[in-house]
């Protein structure tokens, strides 16, 4: 014999389904604003065009178990040749010993850019990785994530500086923040294939994510990953790129 729910438990019932159902991905975006003038390469981020350019969604930390949730930030301008990249990171422990290139920068305190430029590839990407030192790790993906990455691929011209608030490699004192900027040539990803420069509401897909150092070795990223252990290789959970004509909106 069927056993009717009275109306106010059936709704009940429908709202715990929907509250457990997951969510679908939406990644999330942000619009590249257009520079007349390239900002100066030192770690400071003081120019207006830098000062007016919006910062990303928040940081999400998807292995996360114990510790302190570290935020970053993120900005990205361009221009005809070059993509500027900034990230200011919350840090109270900065780690960052590598100088040398490819060297193991992931041991540091570091921040890297995963890109696909080329919409009809989304697959094919690369990743530039740096600490505040300006140590430069960079690989590239011409098969995706599954397959290995090229015998040998360096990115020419690439520009980083640092700035920092505290002590690095020192645990005795609490550091406040860590910020890096980076110049990266266009012509770096020609590999790809994609329109180069990009065309104004040309979509790339890319992500940003941040390894933590000694003591807080958090993994976190932009556009959250879907694998049980940390894996930044996962291009499939992209965010979008927005390239714009327009400079930076004042405010």
């Amino acid at each position: 014999m069927s056993r009717l729910i009275p109306a106010a438990g059936l709704a009940a019932v429908l709202a715990v389904a929907l509250a457990s159902a997951e969510e679908p991905f939406r990644p999330p975006e942000y619009t590249v604003y257009r520079v007349a003038k390239p900002p100066k390469i030192d770690g400071k981020l003081d120019e207006p065009d830098w000062q007016a350019a919006p910062t990303t969604t928040a940081f999400h930390f998807p292995w996360w178990k114990a510790g302190e949730k570290e935020q970053t930030t993120v900005k990205v301008l361009w221009d005809d040749d070059t993509l500027y990249v900034a990230c200011v990171c919350r840090d109270a422990h900065i780690t960052a010993r590598h100088t040398e290139r490819d060297g193991k920068i992931y041991e540091d305190d570091c921040f890297e850019i995963m890109v696909a430029p080329n919409p009809e590839k989304p697959e094919v990407y690369f990743n530039l990785e740096w600490n505040v030192l300006g140590g430069l790790l960079d690989n590239f993906r011409p098969d995706g994530p599954k397959k290995p990455r090229a015998p040998k691929w360096d990115a020419e011209g690439v520009q980083p500086a640092g700035t920092y608030q505290g002590t690095l490699n020192d645990d005795t004192d609490t550091d406040t923040s860590w910020t890096s900027e980076v110049a990266i040539p266009l012509k770096n990803f020609a590999l790809a294939g994609g329109p180069l420069p990009p065309k104004p509401g040309t979509v790339w897909r890319a992500n940003f994510n941040r390894q933590g150092g000694t003591t807080n070795p958090q993994s976190s990223q932009w556009s959250p990953g879907d694998t049980p252990a940390p894996n930044f290789h996962t291009p499939h959970r992209f965010g979008k790129l927005i390239f714009s004509d327009k400079p930076p909106p004042a405010r």
